[in-house]
């Protein structure tokens, strides 16, 4: 009787332990597939380089093109202040885009990003951007909204992506999870959620 308790506890521990694991797992897999989109460009997702800029800046120019968009559920105009940079490679460029909460509300929103098309991600870096932090406006404010981002000199070395002429970096603004209340929009809440899973 005693060895069959200790089988029972020995096979109730190994399943604890396979069970804590696999939550863990579950956890650990949407850091970890962002961690792998941002490095890899996978998706469309572009570098993200908080040290600083490329060291070698070409005298190669290519075309920046900027797009926005807000999800349904925010009650925001979201706009890029210019439609189009010329940049060299190499080199850090600024661009903003412009935020209104045009409601009555306070609202915390947050951005999304990819560029196209999706083969240049990898070559495409980001230093600084608004997309980092979520963004709270008050009724009816504005922000200046500012991206800082440079282009690998490499993307005219790489066979695949060498005949490319413009890239369009493109965000959506979404509400915030945390701004979605219980009785909130249902429908928003659903596309954060899934947007939470699926980023990167």
């Amino acid at each position: 009787m005693a060895s069959t308790q200790t089988k029972n506890r020995r096979a109730a521990l190994m399943l604890s332990v396979f069970a804590a694991g696999m939550v863990g797992l579950a956890f650990a897999s949407v850091p970890l597939y962002q961690l792998f989109c941002q490095v890899t460009g996978y998706g469309g997702t572009p570098n993200i380089n908080l040290a600083g800029t490329s060291q070698v800046v070409s005298d190669r120019v290519i075309d920046v093109r900027f797009d926005a968009n807000t999800n349904k559920g925010l009650p925001w105009r979201f706009k890029p202040v210019q439609n189009k940079l010329t940049v060299k490679l190499g080199e850090s460029n600024l661009a903003f885009y412009r935020a209104r909460n045009t409601s009555d509300e306070t609202i915390t929103g947050t951005a999304v990003f990819n560029v196209t098309p999706h083969k240049v991600a990898s070559y495409f870096s980001k230093i600084d951007c608004f997309c980092f932090t979520e963004q709270t406006l008050k009724p009816g404010a504005v922000a200046d909204l500012p991206v800082e981002f440079y282009v690998d000199p490499e993307i005219f070395s790489d066979p695949t992506t060498k005949e490319v002429k413009a890239i369009t970096l493109s965000y959506t603004f979404y509400r915030s999870e945390k701004d979605i209340g219980d009785d909130g929009d249902k429908t928003a809440q659903q596309n954060v959620t899934k947007l939470n899973k699926i980023e990167g």
